[in-house]
């Protein structure tokens, strides 16, 4: 087993799926991104965005979410959506704003990174946790966790802090939750690069919401400032909590982070 596969635009070149060619008309195709499980993300010629998974990734799920958290939040809106033997796709309409990991804000960390904790303090406060039917929670998270395990998963999958551990430490101390601080909403996936910049460099939206559901707000927090060090360098987590208006709770960021990489 190789490390965790960090999402990252494609460097090489990208075998187009008949579904999105089909979408696409016969005009161009332009790869924007690759994720860790074998989806990928095209823009077409038109500025809609296609967003491609093999089989049983669960796109329908973020359709859903989509449409569910458009209503308070900035995040895109759903076209279309649809599935074939090769694979699923979701197609959404264009949204103003960058990544927080384009070259532009790469070469602007700070303001990035700014950007990242102040949308994740408005998507936290716009979301009504009592109309959402969606669970994020450490229990649900736990069950997946403990399938991963019987299914081999183990340190060579995690990142560099948790290495040392084998399975069995790893689940003995992800055990016992910390109490909840916050119940919101959370993003579910609320790394650096599912933040959209606006050129002025404020908050746009966010974008990928397959995993939205209620939780503990360290659950996104602990991971959005982590995301900082593998994509703007060491030095910026704590500005997300700055940005975010929150003090470091090292115990829960400590906690969230490993059960990110066991689930």
């Amino acid at each position: 087993m190789s490390a965790p596969m960090l999402a990252s635009v494609p460097t090489e070149p990208v075998t187009v799926p008949e579904a999105v060619l089909a979408l696409a008309g016969g005009e161009a195709v332009t790869p924007v991104w690759r994720n860790g499980l074998g989806g990928l993300t095209f823009r077409l010629a038109d500025g809609r965005y296609a967003k491609w998974s093999p089989p049983g990734v669960g796109l329908r799920a973020e359709a859903e979410r989509l449409a569910w958290a458009g209503r308070w939040a900035r995040v895109p809106r759903v076209l279309e959506i649809g599935a074939d033997a090769e694979g699923e796709w979701l197609v959404t309409a264009p949204i103003p704003g960058r990544s927080a990991v384009d070259p532009r804000w790469l070469a602007e960390p700070a303001t990035a990174v700014v950007a990242i904790g102040r949308g994740l303090r408005l998507f936290h406060d716009a979301l009504p946790v009592a109309e959402c039917p969606f669970d994020w929670s450490v229990e649900r998270r736990l069950a997946q966790a403990d399938e991963r395990i019987a299914r081999g998963s183990g340190p060579a999958e995690w990142f560099a802090e948790h290495r040392h551990l084998d399975p069995e430490q790893a689940r003995a101390r992800i055990g016992e939750p910390p109490p909840i601080d916050r119940l919101v909403v959370c993003h579910g996936d609320a790394c650096a690069p599912n933040t959209l910049v606006a050129d002025d460099g404020g908050f746009a939206a966010h974008v990928d919401l397959g995993s939205l559901g209620i939780a503990d707000r360290w659950a996104d927090l602990a991971v959005a400032a982590w995301s900082t060090e593998w994509n703007h360098g060491p030095g910026y987590a704590d500005l997300v909590y700055e940005s975010y208006g929150v003090v470091p709770d090292r115990e829960r960021i400590a906690y969230y982070r490993l059960l990110w990489d066991l689930s």
